[in-house]
C-alpha cells in the first residue's frame, strides 16, 4: 500500500493543481501520501499558509474520513480561488460561472428607475451645434434684428378681439340692432383676413417664414370670433324664447361634462361677456365656443414637463431636417420634376409635425389652462377613406366645419354633397391664403391640391375598400398635398436665388 501511493505521488500533486472539485479520488491520493510520509518517518512537506488547514483535517482524518475528504476537497479549491487578484469564495466563484443572468428591467424602460441622461443632454447640445445653424434660424423670423414686424401684426389682433367683444356687450343690452350688430361682426371678420395679407404683401422686411406665422394666427382668430358671434347668438336667440337660465346643452350639446369642472364656477349669458371669458377662449386649444368648458381638476406638473420636453425636442428635429435635408435639395434641384423627390423627407417631416403640434404642443397648452377636452386627433392613420381621414386628423378644424358651417348649410336645405364639396372649397382657399400671400406668389396649386380631395374621396369611397383604401389614403398624403408645397418653394428659391445657385 506504501510503494503503490509512493509510486503515485508525483502524479497526485499534479491532479492537486489541476483539479478544482473535492472527489473520493483525489482524497484517496492524498491519504496514500500521508501514509508514506508516516511510514517512512519523514516529516511532509511545511507550506506556511497551509500548515494549519492541513493539520485540521489530519485531525479530523483520525475520527471522519468521510469529513476529512469534503474539507480537503475544499481546500484544492481555495488553493486555486484565493488570489491576490480575487478574493471571492469557491462558492460564488461556481455560481457565477453557472448563472450570470438575474430578473431586471431594461436601462430606458421606465420601470428601471434609471434617470441620469446627462450624456443624452451633451449629445443634443452638440447635435444642436451640428445640425442646427442659430443665426440661419432666426433669419427665417427676422431681417433685421430691431425690427420685428411679425410680432407687432400679431399683437395688433387684439384689437379685433376687443371689437367683437364690445360688439357682443352692446348687442346683450341692445343698444345696438341685431342687423348692426351683425354687420359690425363680418366687418370685423373680414378685415381680420384683409388686413394681415395686405401688411404681409406691403411691408418688405416680413419674411415668408414670419408671414406664414402671422396669418395663420389671424386664421385661428377669425375662427374663433366667428364661433364666438355665431354661439352668442345662439345665446341670445334662447333668451328672447323666455329661457331663464342657459346651461350647457344650449351652448355646445355634443360635449360632455368633465369630473373636474364642478371645481370652476358655471356662467350663464350674457355673464360670459369678459375679457377674462375671451382671452381665456382665445388661448384655449380649442376653435369652437361654448360659455362653460369642461376643465381638469389640477395641472399635472410631470404631464406638462413632459409635453415641454417634447416640443423642444422635436423642434429642434424638425428645424434640424429641414436645414441639412430639404434645403439643400432644394438649392440644388432647379428643375421642377427633381423636387418631386422630397415627397418622402417632407412626409416624415409633417409627421413630425403632427406630432409636435397636434399632441405636445396642444396637450401643453389644455394641461396649462386645465382645458379638459383633449380629443385633438382621432386614428386617421387607420383611414379607409379620404373624407374619413379629414374628419379625424385635425378635431379642432373639424369641429368648427361640422358646427358653424356643415350643419347650418344641412338646416337650410343644401346637399349633402354640395355642402361637403364647400367645406372642402373653405379649407381649399385658406391653405392658399396661408401659402400664396407670405411667399407672394399666386399659383393655386394649394387650392387645386384640396379640391382635387373632392374626387380622390368619391374615387377611393366608390371603388376601395379596406386596407386597399387606406393604402390610398396614404399614398395621396404622401405625393399629393405635400408635392404642392415643395413647387411653391423651390418658385420661391428660383426666383429669389436662381440667378446665385
Amino acid at each position: 500500500m506504501s510503494d503503490r501511493a509512493e509510486m503515485r505521488g508525483p502524479v497526485t500533486r499534479r491532479r492537486r493543481t489541476t483539479i478544482s472539485g473535492g472527489g473520493g479520488g483525489a482524497v484517496n491520493v492524498k491519504q496514500a501520501n500521508g501514509s508514506k510520509w508516516h511510514d517512512t518517518g519523514e516529516k511532509p512537506p511545511q507550506y506556511p499558509a497551509k500548515a494549519k488547514t492541513e493539520d485540521e483535517v489530519y485531525r479530523h482524518a483520525s475520527t471522519n474520513n468521510g469529513k476529512m475528504g469534503r474539507e480537503m476537497g475544499m481546500s484544492g479549491q481555495q488553493q486555486l480561488t484565493h488570489s491576490p487578484r480575487k478574493q471571492r469564495s469557491a462558492a460564488e466563484d461556481i455560481n457565477e460561472r453557472l448563472s450570470c443572468h438575474v430578473l431586471q428591467e431594461s436601462l430606458l424602460s421606465s420601470a428601471s428607475g434609471y434617470s441620469n441622461y446627462r450624456g443624452i443632454l451633451n449629445w443634443c447640445v452638440v447635435m444642436y451645434g451640428i445640425l442646427v445653424d442659430p443665426i440661419q434660424v432666426v433669419s427665417l423670423f427676422l431681417k433685421d434684428p430691431y425690427s420685428w414686424p411679425s410680432a407687432c401684426l400679431i399683437i395688433t389682433s387684439n384689437v379685433f378681439i376687443l371689437a367683437a367683444l364690445y360688439t357682443e356687450r352692446r348687442l346683450a343690452v341692445g343698444t345696438i340692432s341685431k342687423t348692426t350688430g351683425l354687420i359690425l361682426h363680418i366687418f370685423n371678420l373680414i378685415s381680420m383676413l384683409i388686413f394681415p395679407s395686405a401688411t404681409v404683401l406691403t411691408v418688405t422686411s416680413i419674411t415668408p417664414v414670419g408671414g406664414v406665422l402671422s396669418l395663420a394666427v389671424y386664421t385661428v382668430l377669425f375662427l374663433k370670433l366667428y364661433s364666438y358671434q355665431d354661439t352668442n347668438r345662439w345665446c341670445r336667440e334662447i333668451r328672447q324664447a323666455k329661457a331663464k337660465r342657459l346651461t350647457r346643452s344650449y351652448s355646445c350639446p355634443s360635449v360632455a361634462q368633465s369630473n373636474g369642472s364642478a371645481v370652476h364656477s358655471h356662467v350663464s349669458y350674457p355673464g360670459n361677456l369678459t375679457h377674462r371669458d375671451m382671452y381665456y377662449f382665445v388661448f384655449a386649444p380649442t376653435l369652437c365656443y361654448q360659455l362653460n368648458f369642461p376643465r381638469s381638476p389640477r395641472i399635472r406638473k410631470r404631464f406638462l414637463m413632459r409635453r415641454l420636453f417634447e416640443m423642444l425636442f422635436f423642434m429642434q428635429l424638425l428645424v434640424g431636417l429641414i436645414q441639412q435635408w430639404m434645403v439643400p435639395t432644394i438649392q440644388n434641384s432647379m428643375k421642377p420634376f427633381q423636387v418631386c423627390i422630397l415627397h418622402v423627407p417632407n412626409h416624415l417631416i409633417w409627421l413630425i409635425f403632427f406630432y409636435w403640434f397636434f399632441h405636445s404642443s396642444m396637450n401643453f397648452v389644455a394641461e396649462l389652462l386645465q382645458f379638459g377636452d383633449r380629443e385633438f386627433y382621432r386614428d386617421w392613420w387607420n383611414s379607409e377613406s379620404v373624407t374619413y381621414f379629414w374628419a379625424n386628423w385635425n378635431i379642432p378644424v373639424h369641429k368648427w366645419c361640422l358646427r358653424h358651417f356643415y350643419k347650418p348649410m344641412l338646416r337650410k336645405g343644401v346637399n349633402k354633397f354640395l355642402a361637403q364639396t364647400a367645406v372642402f372649397l373653405v379649407s381649399a382657399f385658406f391653405h392658399e391664403y396661408l401659402v400664396s400671400v407670405p411667399l407672394k406668389m399666386f399659383r393655386l396649386w394649394a387650392f387645386m391640391g384640396m379640391m382635387a380631395q373632392v374626387p380622390l374621396a368619391w374615387f377611393v369611397g366608390r371603388f376601395l375598400n379596406g386596407n386597399y383604401g387606406n393604402a390610398a389614403v396614404w399614398i395621396s398624403l404622401i405625393i399629393g398635398q405635400p408635392v404642392a408645397v415643395l413647387m411653391y418653394v423651390h418658385d420661391y428659391y428660383v426666383i429669389h436665388y436662381g440667378s446665385t445657385t
